[in-house]
């Protein structure tokens, strides 16, 4: 046994702790660090795809159905594709003066912008879109035949009206907070060059709004997407038929509404999916300039004491080394 000599006489040494070997949940989660992130979410994605399989093999779905009419369903993606994008333009304009009345100190401004957000955000969309196409022309006086003509709308008008309100009342926050975010020194100062309220808004405070407004405004444009759906509900023209409507007509002319709605499904995901990639593509490309900068992980040898005195050994360990071809973040620029 070993003893150590001290001052006081011999004592003994500490006993040295037993080393415990790693357990099965300690060595997969070893194992799992070795494999790359992007493998292991593609077998992830893999595996839904394989149950997603099965379960359509065992709900027996008359594949040749599906394969005749996917094209006369998917013939409606321009249409829900006008609409969403015709609204959206909408949208973005009522947002943008919902915001400027929300931040106004007219309280005429304020409170219409108020009425206007309290109301489309509190009351469904399909009651308010029934209430565009119905209620509209029966507002006109009576002999007043022309007014009541031209507040007749069409299916595809009030569809495009009717969600360029609803999401306009929602977006009008997302503008509200983007033009927020521009310090207000910014605006002090263009101020002081002269500039006037709508050059202040136009040359200031709007392009730097636009990198926290556009990825919200996106996300909208998405959901929005699979809103015009609704608008089959208000009846619709042959020819200006969307993705749903038309899924409807023919699954209900077969008896094969599962299979119609699928399809419809796998298309409204399809669309969606690709809007998300180019919206990405966009949020990268304007958050060029305000990105700090990457910390890469290297990996260093330091002392494994505190004095890192010769031969008490060293330690492998990570640090956080700033990468200096990064992109600098906006307080990093130099004046």
């Amino acid at each position: 046994m070993r003893t150590e000599e001290t001052g006081s006489g011999p004592t003994r040494a500490p006993p040295q702790p037993e080393e415990r070997r790693p357990g099965f949940r300690e060595r997969a989660e070893l194992a799992s660090q070795r494999v790359p992130f992007r493998i292991k979410l593609a077998a992830v994605w893999v595996g839904i795809f394989t149950v997603l399989g099965i379960l359509f093999a065992l709900a027996q779905f008359d594949t040749t159905w599906l394969a005749d009419n996917f094209w006369f369903i998917a013939l409606g993606l321009p249409w829900t594709i006008l609409i969403a994008a015709l609204a959206i333009i909408l949208a973005v304009i009522l947002a943008l003066l919902g915001a400027l009345g929300r931040l106004s100190k007219s309280s005429i401004a304020f409170g219409v912008a108020g009425f206007y957000t309290s109301f489309f955000r509190g009351t469904p969309l399909i009651v308010q879109l029934f209430l565009i196409f119905l209620a509209l022309p029966e507002i006109a006086p009576e002999g007043w035949g022309w007014l009541g003509d031209r507040l007749t709308l069409s299916v595809l008008q009030t569809g495009v009206i009717g969600l360029g309100l609803n999401y306009g009342a929602y977006m009008t926050e997302i503008f509200r907070g983007g033009i927020q975010s521009v310090g207000h020194g910014q605006r002090e100062a263009a101020e002081a060059l002269g500039m006037t309220y709508p050059q202040v808004m136009r040359r200031v405070v709007l392009p730097q709004a636009l990198r926290v407004i556009i990825p919200p405004t996106g996300n909208e444009f998405i959901a929005m997407l699979k809103d015009t759906a609704l608008v089959s509900l208000l009846g619709s023209v042959a020819g200006q038929m969307e993705v749903f409507r038309r899924a409807q007509l023919v699954g209900r002319a077969d008896f094969r509404p599962l299979e119609a709605f699928l399809v419809a499904a796998a298309i409204y995901w399809a669309l969606t999916s690709i809007f998300q990639y180019f919206q990405s593509r966009l949020e990268r490309r304007l958050s060029k300039g305000y990105v700090r900068a990457a910390v890469q992980r290297k990996t260093k040898l330091i002392p494994a004491s505190a004095s890192g005195s010769p031969g008490s050994g060293a330690i492998q360990v990570e640090v956080g080394v700033e990468d200096e071809d990064a992109t600098p973040g906006p307080m990093e620029h130099g004046h």
